[in-house]
């Protein structure tokens, strides 16, 4: 069986969404739950070393490749039966929406806000009011994220299912 690279393509589509997908939903339905248990200090000590150390080639391959390969997908079926086709597209737009601007314009500036800050030095009403401001912000966009990867998981297996 000849391997075709429209093939390779929505494979990967599919792996690195499902992926993302899957990293979304453990993060909103056990670690921010999780964390949020702690006292402020606790939390945002937490969530500083977790955005840290998700900072990887690995993450960063799997969260952000999908911003190409959705598109390419999306081309490469052009042709395509028109389920397929609209399927993928909008899995492409949702994700580039949904993950890759979510990302880059709302999360990453709160996370480079708590980066940036030497919580030891901040006394008891300093932690509580970064973490009000902090935390739900940054949980409210993530959810957007967590359905947005959803969604274009769901799409792209849709546009597999009708592809012929």
């Amino acid at each position: 069986m000849e391997i075709k690279f429209k093939m390779i393509v929505l494979m990967l589509s599919i792996l690195y969404t499902g992926l993302t997908a899957g990293l979304c939903f453990t993060w909103s339905n056990a670690i921010t739950p999780g964390i949020g248990r702690l006292d402020d200090l606790g939390f945002l000590q937490s969530f500083q070393a977790m955005n840290r150390a998700i900072i990887n080639r690995s993450f960063l391959v799997v969260f952000f490749a999908p911003i190409v390969l959705l598109f390419l997908n999306a081309f490469l079926h052009r042709n395509a039966f028109s389920m397929t086709m609209w399927s993928f597209t909008l899995a492409a737009l949702l994700y580039f929406v949904g993950i890759g601007l979510i990302t880059i314009l709302k999360n990453v500036p709160l996370n480079e806000i708590l980066d940036k800050t030497t919580l030891e030095q901040l006394s008891a009403a300093e932690l509580k009011e970064l973490r009000t401001k902090f935390e739900h912000p940054w949980n409210r966009w993530h959810i957007q994220r967590t359905i947005a990867s959803f969604t274009s998981f769901a799409l792209l297996l849709i546009g597999l299912i009708y592809t012929k």
